[in-house]
This record gives C-alpha cells, structure tokens and sequence, in this order.
C-alpha cells in the first residue's frame, strides 16, 4: 500500500494513494485514529484499506501533501554513511561508529512544498541532500540487527536540507533551519519492498542527476542503524529514521552547486516515488508551489 497525508476540508488526512488518486479514509476511522501515527500505533495499517475503498478519489493534484507521518516523535538522520567527499571540505572515510543528529519540528515539509531559502548569509550554502528514509511501525528497545525488519512499517523518501556554513557552527543549526527539508510524497508499506537492500536513490537538479546510490554501497545498513537508535532509546511508531545521503550533494561538488530559488528538487527512492519540491520564499510548512506526481521515474552529514 502507499498511504499518503495530506490536507484536505481544511484538516490534516490520510488515505490510500491509487494511481493519480488518492482516496481518503473514512471519517468514522480518522475520528478513531486521527493521524497515521495512531494507526500505526494500534497496528491498524492492514484495516486502514477496507476504510478507504467506498470512499471518493481525490485528483493526486487536488491535495496538499504532508509528510507521511506529519507528527513524528522523533526525526532520526545518519550521517556519513556513503563513501564520499564530505561536504565540509575534508575528506573522510568509513566511521568507525554510527553518527546521529536529529530534526526539530518544523524543518521538515511535505511533497510539493516550497522550500523555505534561509536568510542572510545562510542562503549562500543551502544544500540538498537525498535519502531513504524508513518509518517504524512497531515499538522496540535494545533490537538485534536480524529481528530490526520487523518493526519497519513501511519506506519513503527525504530530503535533509541542510546548511553548510552553519553546519560549521554546529550540526544542530546547520540541520534545523525551518522549512529547509522534505519527506514523502507518502510511505510504501515495508510488504511491497522485497529486498530493502536492493533498493536506490536518485536525485535530480534541474532534471539533472546529481545523486545516485543503492543501498548496499551504505556503511551501516539499514537493519544495523534501526538495532543502534534501539539502544539509545526506545523507537516508537511513526519514528522516522533517515539513512544517509551519497555522494553528490552540493556541497560535495566540485565546485559547489548550492541551491537557489526557483530550482526543483526531485528525491527518487526505488519503489517508493519521487519527492519533488520547488525552492522558494514560501512560508515553512505551507505548500506554495504544488508539483504534480507523475508516477515513478521513484540524511547525510
């Protein structure tokens, strides 16, 4: 299934996405679970499509997209787990440990938004940086790596802006400017995605590819980072766990290629969809500039 969130009367909603439709749950059943986080909560994400099936199509274009879980409790990125130039002019290797940083509320928007460019002097190294992203579906603490499949509800595309001149103050400010990142266009239950490991991401500038891994060129691959945040804290459903961005940022690039208004973004996960956001002035977390899905084409330091 690929369930996506999404404003529609004027509240946030959920539903099945079908093609270039959506159909939104009943509202019996969202006045039971009232964000996708409470169904994965209860473990209703199987009973979510018999509430769906007798209800309108929506035109995929008619919406305004949220994050798939717009309500996280917890954003997690990874950071260097791609062999690549680090983008803070030096060269690294392999980590010897797992690296984690986290987004705050508000830096993450939906598909479709604007982008908010930061002010100042930020706006001169606002960097993209495309992911998959997993979102967990089943509580846990202290999980091995070969049981970390089971608590993984489903898969979905990010993208962790970020900003580089002020990564060097801290990797706090530099990762939490408001509106600067994306996650969605919806999540694709972990049923559908046969071997994770298999899975890549793209991501275009401009219609340009500027990024393009598989899975199994990560330091630390999935599995083992779901085990690794279990230890340091419990993970709940709706957790949203972002697993690294490969080489190609632009701050990576020789020279530089940061972002600036009015370039799209398109994030690609295989077998998920593609991401795409405009960068602009909008305000964060408003969707200024709708960019229509036309089906698949598809957090680092």
């Amino acid at each position: 299934m690929k369930i996506a969130s999404f404003l529609w009367k004027d509240d946030p909603w959920y539903g099945l996405v079908e093609g270039d439709s959506l159909r939104p749950v009943e509202e019996a059943f969202k006045t039971r679970f009232p964000s996708l986080r409470s169904v994965l909560a209860a473990g209703s994400v199987a009973a979510l499509a018999e509430h769906c099936r007798n209800q309108p199509a929506l035109g995929i274009d008619t919406v305004t997209f949220l994050p798939p879980v717009p309500d996280p409790e917890r954003t997690t990125c990874v950071g260097i787990n791609y062999p690549k130039r680090y983008p803070l002019d030096a060269n690294v290797g392999r980590p010897e440990h797992i690296i984690l940083f986290a987004k705050l509320p508000g830096t993450i928007l939906g598909h479709g938004a604007s982008l908010e460019i930061p002010a100042g002097e930020a706006a001169a190294t606002f960097d993209y940086e495309g992911e998959i992203a997993v979102i967990i579906g089943r509580p846990g603490r202290h999980i091995p790596a070969d049981r970390a499949h089971e608590h993984i509800a489903g898969y979905t595309a990010f993208n962790d802006g970020s900003v580089r001149g002020w990564q060097k103050h801290s990797v706090h400010a530099g990762k939490n400017f408001a509106g600067s990142g994306a996650c969605g266009p919806w999540m694709v239950t972990a049923d559908e995605i046969g071997a994770p490991e298999a899975m890549t991401v793209t991501t275009r500038l401009n219609g340009q590819i500027v990024q393009h891994a598989p899975a199994t060129e990560m330091f630390f691959s999935i599995t083992k980072v779901i085990a690794y945040v279990s230890h340091l804290a419990p993970i709940a459903p709706g957790d949203v766990i972002a697993m690294g961005s490969p080489e190609g940022s632009g701050g990576s690039r020789v020279p530089p290629r940061f972002l600036m208004n009015g370039d799209m973004l398109e994030i690609e996960v295989s077998g998920v969809g593609t991401l795409a956001n405009r960068i602009g002035t909008g305000n964060a977390g408003t969707a200024t500039d709708k960019y229509a899905y036309s089906g698949p084409s598809g957090c680092s330091f």
